[in-house]
């Protein structure tokens, strides 16, 4: 079965990230949002990529997917958590529980927990 993930991107030189979250959301989804706060900050240690992830709110457009998506969804947290894998799925509930931002380290695979 396919797993799920966010849309998202690389920032372009001359965007704020914020400006690229919008874009990069419209070109693979369709959908025009506002972009809310910074939920995340999310580091892969095996690649050395740094993903901020931000809350938004719809705000028009119409839902197609493109050439970096294949479905676009509106997803519960239950089907979260059966959808995703784990590295991609906390990023969400981690936006959905308002306490973050939240810093968090994984392998591409599996959240590395922190020794401190």
């Amino acid at each position: 079965m396919a797993t799920w993930e966010l849309p998202g991107g690389v920032l372009e030189l001359e965007e704020s990230p914020e400006q690229g979250v919008s874009r990069e959301v419209w070109e693979e989804t369709g959908i025009h949002v506002e972009v809310d706060e910074l939920t995340g900050v999310y580091k892969n240690t095996i690649r050395g990529i740094v993903a901020m992830v931000f809350r938004c709110k719809p705000s028009g457009g119409t839902e197609r997917t493109s050439a970096e998506s294949t479905a676009v969804d509106w997803l519960t947290p239950e089907q979260i958590t059966e959808r995703m894998s784990e590295v991609y799925a906390i990023r969400l509930l981690d936006a959905l529980d308002g306490a973050g931002p939240h810093v968090r380290s994984h392998d591409g695979k599996r959240l590395i927990t922190s020794s401190h």
